[in-house]
């Protein structure tokens, strides 16, 4: 089945140095752009993620210090990586929890300007587990009646979630092959910021989602607690989540 898309669409995959969004970093991203004629365009890229690699993450996607140490940097790419994705929707499998989260935070601390807040996500893994509770390797047997090869290669497994989402679409008919629709049906949370620590209300408000706050509005905290966005500042989290709660704060101070 070819998506029926409004916009391209790139499916992408980050292999990294781990799984903390804010400590970790990128070692290879690739990504297939499909167009909504059908065309697609595939590239992948090891990135020097200028700290050492852990034995562990090498361990699962194969890559070495000595693999990256003549690539460029992610800030050398950034700006063409940006053009390239901009205008696009963005799918991968885990993405709207990690791969999106991780990249958003790549690109502002190389202080590239993109506002990914516009973009549809479609995750795949959300469709699955929805759908059948499995693994990517298992989605890929289960949908494409395939052995997934050289799993947790940046590549293959971008090449096999995009494969994935075709083949959910040939089977459940009510998933409407929309991406609006599939951004909708594959997001569990509305996050205010891609890590979730902030989600909108049934009335579109900004509320926290985590800690000695949670359910309470962001706007409210940050007045009765102004201690609280300075540690939020100070703290170990995402720059993502710190934008958005600067964006909260200086829209309170712009409506005085």
């Amino acid at each position: 089945m070819q998506l029926n898309l409004r916009n391209p669409l790139v499916f992408f995959d980050l292999e990294t140095t781990g799984v903390n969004i804010v400590k970790d970093r990128i070692v290879e991203i690739s990504f297939v752009k499909v167009f909504p004629n059908g065309k697609e365009e595939s590239k992948t890229r090891r990135v020097n993620p200028e700290m050492p690699i852990p034995a562990e993450s090498t361990a699962i996607h194969g890559i070495t210090d000595e693999d990256v140490k003549d690539c460029p940097t992610f800030k050398e790419i950034a700006k063409s990586l940006a053009a390239q994705i901009e205008g696009c929707d963005l799918a991968g499998y885990n993405s709207n929890r990690f791969d999106i989260p991780l990249l958003a935070e790549e690109f502002l601390r190389a202080g590239v300007d993109i506002d990914l807040n516009k973009r549809k996500f479609i995750d795949v893994q959300t469709i699955f587990h929805k759908m059948e509770q499995r693994t990517l390797s298992a989605a890929y047997k289960f949908y494409c009646n395939k052995d997934l090869e050289n799993a947790h290669t940046a590549e293959a497994d971008t090449m096999a979630t995009y494969e994935v989402l075709k083949a959910q679409l040939d089977r459940y008919s009510e998933l409407k092959n929309d991406i609006n629709f599939l951004s909708e049906f594959s997001s569990f949370n509305n996050n205010v910021d891609f890590a979730g620590r902030m989600i909108y209300n049934d009335k579109g408000e900004e509320i926290i989602n985590f800690g000695k706050y949670k359910g309470r509005l962001v706007e409210d905290v940050l007045k009765t607690d102004p201690g609280y966005y300075t540690w939020i500042m100070n703290g170990d989290f995402p720059l993502n989540t710190k934008k958005m709660f600067t964006e909260i704060k200086l829209r309170g101070f712009n409506s005085k």
